[in-house]
């Protein structure tokens, strides 16, 4: 009856509902509306990612960089370069963990520099992202999206979430234009952008979008921002996070800003003659999927699924990193369409998941070792212990619910292009979860 209520909604006059619900105490559907349809399941998709990075990847698994250098050291000067190799690690350079802090991981390679006798160098710093290939952003993604930091792909040597932050001024009245106020970092290596933003209402909010260039050599800004802003801040996606930590690392050796390295900045070379003299460990996968779920970092996505394809296939791109989670979930009972996947967030349009393979992954996990980690990292929504996830005209939760009969319940609800308000949405999918 409840169901019925809300799938006769005007709201969902033209959408796609799936809604399958599974009593865990019994192992017996309870509620089963499109369980088998394809729909976009947005970031719901992080927990068939997540999973299959904990059962295949371990839960302890850490990402390794390596500092190795060229040439050859004498009275401790490097007639040669640095070496800053990738593996993937999508945490380097993070605010999230102190470890990973920029300035954190700056000092940590100064100092293993020092030690191993370098004190100066004659050459420059490099960063080797050949470990995976130079496809950063998976295909499915939209342009609307690959500017923003929300849509900053994984490489194989990622810096600070290959993210920076965006300063703009915006007018005194609505339609006034709006300026470009500063960057942080204040040098952003390869960013050439220009502000076609307008002022807005106050209280308006963030309504801009970042465009990375597609026949043009600058990024365009787009949007509104609230008028009487001088330090509006918004995020965009770096255009070579690996190079701008190379020029940061170059920089601080060198007591040198990245605008005057960057100038001079040759390409490397000889990356393959290069002696390893220190390795960085990430912190654990336990505490990466934690932030991945929590906070639903599309970045670590990317990075997942890319990791697993290195691991099992020794190719570190998106295609190969579905095939690994195609053959994980056929082993347990999922068929690939049920799977219909292009990436590791679930950031593309293009996705397509059965509410019932979700439900199957979430079941699998409540029965293995790693599970008080994943569920410690799903956020709780309205009192429930769900992932949710939202992209144009998608919102979607999986989870588990604490039954008010005391049965334990597994459940994935997703609606496709619904009409009207977001938030309307939610409040409506929460209102029938929660008469559980």
């Amino acid at each position: 009856m409840a169901f019925k209520k809300f799938e006769g909604d005007p709201t969902f006059q033209h959408a796609t509902i799936s809604l399958y619900l599974v009593n865990t105490t019994t192992g017996k559907p309870v509620t089963e509306v499109n369980r088998n349809v394809g729909v976009a399941p947005a970031s719901c998709q992080k927990v068939i990612t997540a999973s299959t990075a904990f059962e295949l990847l371990g839960h302890d698994y850490k990402y390794k960089t390596t500092l190795g250098y060229t040439g050859e050291i004498k009275d401790g000067v490097l007639h040669g370069d640095i070496i800053i190799k990738g593996s993937g690690d999508p945490t380097l350079g993070s605010w999230r963990y102190d470890q990973t802090k920029e300035g954190n991981i700056i000092t940590t390679f100064k100092n293993a520099i020092s030690q191993a006798g370098i004190r100066e160098i004659t050459g420059h710093v490099y960063a080797d992202e050949s470990l995976w290939n130079d496809e950063a952003t998976p295909n499915g993604w939209v342009w609307q999206d690959i500017g923003n930091y929300y849509g900053a792909g994984a490489r194989a040597l990622n810096w600070r979430e290959n993210q920076y932050d965006l300063y703009l001024k915006s007018g005194q009245n609505i339609g006034d234009p709006v300026e470009i106020a500063g960057t942080n970092p204040s040098f952003v290596y390869g960013l050439n952008l220009k502000s076609e933003v307008a002022s807005g209402a106050k209280g308006s909010g963030d309504n801009n979008y970042i465009y990375i260039p597609l026949d043009d050599s600058f990024s365009h800004v787009r949007g509104t921002t609230p008028v009487n802003e001088n330090h509006f801040t918004i995020s965009g996606a770096m255009p070579r996070p690996a190079t701008q930590l190379a020029l940061t690392m170059e920089g601080a050796l060198k007591n040198e800003s990245l605008e005057n390295i960057a100038k001079d900045y040759p390409t490397p070379n000889n990356l393959k003659q290069v002696k390893v003299f220190y390795t960085y460990t990430s912190p654990v996968l336990d505490s990466i999927i934690f932030h991945f779920l929590r906070r639903s970092i599309n970045l670590y996505g990317e990075a997942l699924i890319k990791t697993l394809a290195y691991n099992f296939i020794k190719v570190g791109n998106t295609d190969s990193g579905v095939n690994v989670i195609h053959n994980f979930w056929k082993n347990h009972g999922i068929e690939p369409y049920a799977i219909n996947i292009v990436d590791g967030s679930g950031l593309s349009p293009s996705n397509r998941v059965t509410t019932q393979a979700l439900v199957t992954v979430m079941e699998y996990a409540k029965k293995q070792k790693w599970f008080p980690s994943f569920y410690d990292a799903l956020p709780t929504i309205s009192g429930i212990k769900m992932k949710s996830g939202s992209i144009n005209g998608v919102i979607s939760y999986t989870g588990y619910i604490n039954g008010k009969d005391n049965n334990q319940y597994t459940f994935s609800f997703v609606v496709n292009n619904y009409d009207g308000s977001g938030n309307e949405v939610r409040k409506k999918m929460w209102e029938l979860l929660g008469l559980l």
